[in-house]
């Protein structure tokens, strides 16, 4: 009897896909159809259903790419049509293989009312409910001409990922505008059909198996394919016993919201993610009003903030359905960021906008951080959620690793500081379910703590302008809700979910340390100038708000509350995972590059302001320190007028020969070689040698790179079997400047690229500054420079937001090997009891480390990731004149590594006045670093002071405000009071004392008196 299963599947098959789908419009009439095409970019709405439309007939190319074409539709419901549901079916030329990733469009009534968008998956456009025949159908569409660049492996080389290099060809041609009746029972036996086709196949052998077969058989037994219509409640009636069977009670609970995960740009800019917004937003306003159960979860309130300055006209209805508690703010974040690059700073300010937007708009404060795509999540991460109020945290993936599965899905996270935060990943391992029979059943079979909890999430429709979720999804939604053989699905809210779980696990696994993602890893190096730009950029914020408040508090200067939001607004978006990470098309990163020069100009008006008011009028000239360390004996906020240039005590001594050239000063000595490579660096206080014997170090190592895949994300372990040390030398010059500083200039050339390192020796410095430009002309390279350190390293230690974090330098297991590029911030040092040394950089974000063999035992190589030039999605990425600056920090250790990082990072200013200041905050305690100083968000002209532990180590200090204090408090990250001993902060003197634990963050809250 089985051998008839084949038979039974092959017959339900072809019946749903030819005739049943088919037959849910069975009747269509074509419309009338006028066009007009915008000759530039998007205009308003209301405009352009004003505009002059001329005819349009189906099968018309039309579309350039990123162009903007408004159709018209009207018709008229024939009188025969009585009684009937009437919808409108609108092809613009799918590729049904693509959602989100091709044309697009937003329906609107003829009053300017959204409907809902179009998209391959969701082709139909409400009509009339019941007609009465003689009914007037008039709708525009707002369709886009996005080009199909994420086509099938392999992804090649386009220029159609730029407005200034795209073709003006015509990219689509429609298939059929047209009104249709819609058949409800054949809709909804296509969709029983569907159901248990999909969870027959996830089934064993067995009666429930069997009696769902003879089930469906039964059912198109008695459906007569001529009369479809007619004949379908009556198949629908043999599937009825089938379909009630209830689920076991130990079946998996899948909690279904509904999602359309969004990217804020990538192979589209920024203005075509604002129209995806609101086409998706539109389709699930339309959806929560038909289906009374289903819930739509959406995150970034930078979206929010789009569609509420760009489509108002939706934003009203998203803001009723958010007010019904259908529509779900998730997430707490301006952007679903990434999180590995982003300075501590920047990832305060995400949760700290983001919820202000969500709380001001809705009332709404988020208690998770939803992140599903973003490329690996650093280990600081628990501990700002932490203490930005979040109760738990989501993502999914981890699941995409490459070598070993991740062994949780519902866990706690630890981070750096030993903060836990209750984590969940889809054991679905998708945020785009379908709620397939196979993505259903993988839940149930792949979850790891099923001893346990009961359940997981699913997030449900499609994501990047594909639409949303579908009513095919919230009817199959419908029919799995209680389904014998299957998970259970129901539609909820994440925190539901979250409270269940963990009453579930009060116990839960416990994973520590970062979240390394074993793939895109070439993200930390792709799209140089976007990395670049966001480095200096929310250091430069950071100093802006620094200046501007002493000059507040000083000086009376107008803290420019407003004006610094909207900049930060502007950075935060631009570390979205698929912008900083460098992976979005060149008109997204040529548009950055624009942004960045627009947010420094600004801050450096808003320093520059509040400087000169600080110093007052004068010639003199006068020194300023914001780096959180003191430098030419300047304090972190203060200024004092410049002596004049006295004789160097320690000038460094520069010494040229035919071997090359040696530069000593009282702490240190570097050998620089004929060819221009560091062969020595050696420390005077412990005389140890940084630089392992027979190797050389600066030396600059090109490699082929040529991912198996997704070429600006990824790069391959095997890219180092091939590697070309680039030795040729253009020139070689030494020279000094007055204060004793020794500069060796070093010129290469090689392939079509060439190269200036400028390396500079201080007086008094431990530090070798490197300043490298880069005429950069590769293709499918990988730059990488070199320092092989006589160092045995059991680990490298690399800063992370807030502090560092360890990583072993031995491949023992796959977890270890895995890891062949690593991130850091401003620095990462090798050390081995006794002695280190450190490479710090400002603008350089990965980097690998190997343990190597000598002669005399075991190096340490580690080398910092400068340039890449992957093909796609951008066939020009970081081609021409590329910067970098970076050191060798020689005998240090975490301390001198943090203290120079940061210094080579924040550049001394001076600028004409009359006077000097004090500090207006001041910290004491080793280890404790001053991270930011501020007026509180809320204009109440308090003052928010926020520092970390650096060394991760208990630390012992206090912090001081130099005006007087009426008092003083602790507070959240969100600038929220805290409850009970949580808040409570000792005022004494004007200070506050503290005592921190490793890595420990703490703001504080200072009201100024007066």
């Amino acid at each position: 009897m089985h051998d008839d299963i084949p038979l039974t599947l092959g017959r339900v098959k072809r019946v749903l896909e030819e005739r049943i789908r088919p037959a849910i419009h069975p009747v269509s009439l074509p419309l009338d159809i006028q066009w007009h095409e915008l000759p530039g970019e998007p205009i308003a709405p209301a405009e352009a259903m004003g505009l002059e439309y001329t005819d349009y007939s189906v099968g018309t190319i039309w579309g350039a790419a990123w162009g903007t074409t408004w159709f018209r539709l009207r018709g008229t419901v024939p009188a025969e049509w009585s009684g009937k549901r009437i919808e409108v079916l609108v092809d613009l030329g799918f590729d049904k293989n693509m959602p989100g990733f091709q044309c697009e469009g937003l329906v609107y009534r003829a009053d300017g009312i959204t409907v809902k968008s179009i998209n391959p998956r969701n082709q139909w456009i409400p009509g009339v409910d019941v007609a009465e025949g003689g009914e007037e159908i008039d709708y525009f569409i707002e369709a886009a001409a996005n080009p199909v660049l994420l086509d099938y492996h392999p992804f090649l080389p386009t220029t159609e990922g730029d407005i200034q290099t795209s073709s003006s060809r015509k990219l689509y041609t429609t298939r059929r505008m047209d009104l249709a009746i819609f058949e409800p029972e054949v809709h909804e036996l296509s969709l029983d059909l569907e159901v248990l086709l999909e969870l027959q196949a996830e089934l064993p052998e067995g009666p429930r198996r069997m009696r769902i077969l003879q089930a469906m058989d039964n059912s198109l037994d008695v459906l007569d394919l001529q009369r479809i219509t007619e004949t379908a409640p009556a198949a629908r009636a043999e599937l009825v016993e089938v379909l009630s069977k209830r689920a076991d009670e130990s079946a998996h609970r899948i909690s279904a919201v509904g999602h359309a995960h969004i990217d804020s740009a990538w192979l589209w800019p920024v203005r075509e993610t604002i129209r995806k917004v609101s086409r998706t937003s539109s389709s699930m306003v339309e959806l929560l009003g038909v289906d009374e159960d289903f819930l739509y979860g959406m995150s970034s309130a930078q979206q929010y903030a789009w569609m509420k300055d760009n489509r108002p006209e939706v934003y009203a209805r998203v803001k009723e359905a958010v007010a019904a508690g259908r529509f779900l703010p998730l997430g707490g974040m301006w952007v679903e960021s990434d999180t590995v690059m982003p300075s501590g700073e920047s990832l305060v300010r995400q949760f700290y906008y983001g919820q202000k937007f969500f709380r001001e708009e809705f009332g709404v404060t988020c208690a998770g951080v939803w992140l599903p795509d973003s490329f690996g999540y650093s280990p600081a991460l628990p501990q700002l959620m932490s203490r930005a109020g979040f109760e738990w945290f989501f993502t999914q993936k981890i699941s995409w690793n490459q070598q070993n599965k991740f062994p949780h899905h519902t866990f706690n996270w630890e981070g750096i500081d030993g903060s836990r935060v209750f984590s969940h990943f889809p054991s679905m391992d998708t945020y785009n379910s379908q709620l397939s029979g196979e993505e259903v059943a993988r839940a149930s079979r792949q979850f790891r703590e099923s001893r346990h909890a009961t359940g997981s999430i699913a997030p449900v429709g499609w994501g990047d302008g594909g639409g949303g979720t579908t009513r095919e999804m919230t009817g199959k939604a419908r029919r799995l809700a209680d389904l014998e053989g299957s998970a259970t699905v129901k539609w909820e809210h994440p925190d539901e979910f979250f409270k269940r779980a963990k009453t579930e696990l009060p116990t839960p696994p416990v994973w520590v340390g970062e979240l390394y993602l074993e793939l895109h890893r070439a993200t930390l190096t792709s799209q140089h100038q976007t990395k670049q730009g966001n480095r200096r950029t929310e250091h430069l914020l950071v100093e802006a708000e620094l200046w501007a408040a002493t000059a507040a508090v000083y000086a009376g200067f107008e803290y420019p509350h407003n004006e610094i939001d909207e900049l930060w607004q502007q950075v935060l978006l631009h570390q979205f995972h698929d912008i900083l990470p460098g992976t979005s098309i060149a008109w997204v990163h040529r548009e950055v590059v624009v942004q960045y020069a627009r947010v420094t100009a600004a801050a450096e008006a808003i320093i520059a302001s509040a400087q000169a008011l600080l110093v007052g009028q004068g010639d003199t000239p006068i020194q300023l320190n914001a780096a959180p360390f003191t430098r030419a004996g300047l304090r972190t906020g203060s200024a004092a007028a410049v002596a004049e240039l006295a004789p160097a005590t320690d000038k460094v001594t520069a010494t040229e020969s035919a071997d090359g050239i040696v530069l000593s000063n009282e702490l240190v000595t570097i050998t620089i070689s004929a060819e221009g490579l560091i062969t020595s660096a050696l420390d005077h206080s412990t005389r140890r040698e940084s630089i392992a014997a027979g190797t050389e170090a600066n030396l600059l190592q090109l490699h082929q790179d040529f991912p198996n895949m997704w070429d600006a994300w990824d790069v391959d372990k095997y890219y180092r079997n091939q590697v070309t040390d680039l030795r040729e030398l253009d020139s070689l010059t030494l020279s000094t400047d007055a204060d004793g500083t020794a500069r060796v200039l070093i010129e290469r050339s090689f392939s079509a690229s060439t190269v200036r390192q400028e390396l500079t020796l201080a007086p008094s410095s431990k530090v070798l500054q490197i300043e490298q430009v880069t005429d950069w002309h590769e293709t499918e390279k990988f730059l990488k420079v070199a320092f092989p350190l006589d160092i045995r390293a059991e680990h490298a230690i690399a800063e992370t937001q807030f502090g560092y974090h360890k990583r072993v330098t031995h491949v023992n297991t796959s977890w270890e090997a895995a890891k062949f590029e690593t991130s850091m911030h401003r620095f990462v040092l090798a050390e081995e009891p006794g002695f280190g040394a450190a490479l710090i950089n400002d603008s350089i974000y990965g980097f690998d480390v190997t343990r190597d063999s000598t002669k005399a035992g075991v190096m340490t190589n580690m080398r910092l990731s400068l340039l890449r030039a992957p093909r796609f999605p951008d066939p020009e990425t970081d081609q021409g004149i590329q910067s970098h600056r970076y050191g060798l920090v020689i005998g240090a250790d975490i301390a001198a590594a943090t203290e120079a990082g940061a210094l080579l990072n924040s550049d001394a200013r001076t600028i004409n006045g009359a006077n000097g200041f004090d500090p207006l905050v001041t910290v004491e305690g080793e280890g404790i670093v001053l991270s930011n100083v501020k007026l509180a968000g809320d204009k109440s002209g308090d003052l928010v002071v926020r520092v970390y532990e650096s060394l991760g180590r208990r630390a012992a200090g206090t912090v001081k405000v130099h005006r007087p204090v009426a008092g003083a408090s602790a507070i959240s990250l969100l600038e929220d009071p805290l409850e009970g001993e949580d808040g409570v902060a000792e005022l004494a003197d004007g200070a506050v004392s503290l005592a921190l634990t490793a890595f420990e963050v703490r703001t504080l809250r200072f009201k100024l008196k007066g």
